[in-house]
């Protein structure tokens, strides 16, 4: 049912004259349908506190959200501390205290496991996700120091001997060897980012060669030098952080064994 705009009694939907008045309705037909459709509309929208109360609720949804995600981050710290910095750590005073102290055989064998063991860990924590490397760089020195700490600690309690070194050539050897097990988990960090990168740009590959197919049409005499650079930039992202990682393995070989070679 619609108004009549002169007398305002009720109208019929179907009805082009008003029975009251008797006016002539069928001009106004197009404008009173509309204002119905809106009247109905503004019936059927909910209230303003309707609409409150539900952004209300999705600000708690929010904020529940937000304290589950920060919870889990959290946990996940703490699960990649213990996975990829306390187990090597066990594993290398595990590996101490069974060469130097069950077997009594060649300290050749633990610095070996010393430069491999930290690397893998390393490799699997960042080949699968893109962390920051400055948080890792200090778990890299907790790892080194306190392998090193722990496996002269474990000597002392065997050989009765002081768990810090007594003089500059002791000093320098724990040095080397501490260098040795930060080098190495910084090899497989490296190795472990350069892989994860690597999947990142497989992922992308389709859009970039979309792109440069664009390029070499929009210039058909540059097309191909724009390929080369992009093929020249792409190798060089590849194999740069396979480069430093390959150098880095090397000085932990070096300081890992430099002392038994020199002997």
């Amino acid at each position: 049912m619609m108004n009549c705009p002169y007398c305002l009694s009720e109208v019929s939907d179907e009805a082009y004259v008003c029975k009251t008045c008797s006016r002539d309705l069928y001009l106004f037909k197009p404008m009173m349908a509309k204002v119905a459709d809106l009247e109905g509309q503004l019936a059927a929208a909910p209230s303003p506190a309707l609409y409150e109360l539900r952004i209300a609720e999705l600000e708690q949804l929010l904020d529940e959200q937000n304290q589950k995600l920060e919870k889990r981050s959290s946990l996940q710290w703490i699960s990649d501390i213990a996975l990829y910095l306390i187990i090597p750590l066990l594993l290398l005073l595990s590996a101490h205290w069974l060469i130097v102290v069950v077997y009594d055989t060649k300290m050749l064998y633990l610095r070996i496991i010393s430069m491999v063991l930290p690397l893998p860990f390393a490799y699997a924590l960042f080949n699968k996700s893109a962390y920051k490397l400055f948080p890792w760089f200090i778990g890299v020195i907790f790892l080194a120091i306190s392998s090193v700490i722990g496996m002269s600690w474990i000597t002392s309690l065997v050989d009765k001997t002081p768990v810090l070194p007594q003089n500059l050539f002791e000093w320098k050897e724990v040095l080397e060897y501490s260098a040795s097990i930060a080098f190495s988990f910084l090899t497989g960090m490296l190795l472990g980012r350069v892989s994860y990168l690597a999947k990142q740009r497989a992922r992308r590959a389709g859009l970039v060669n979309s792109m440069m197919k664009v390029a070499s049409l929009n210039l058909k005499d540059g097309g191909a030098s724009i390929k080369n650079v992009h093929g020249l930039m792409k190798k060089l992202q590849e194999y740069g952080g396979t480069v430093v990682a390959l150098g880095t393995t090397a000085v932990s070989i070096y300081t890992g064994l430099k002392g038994i070679i020199g002997n």
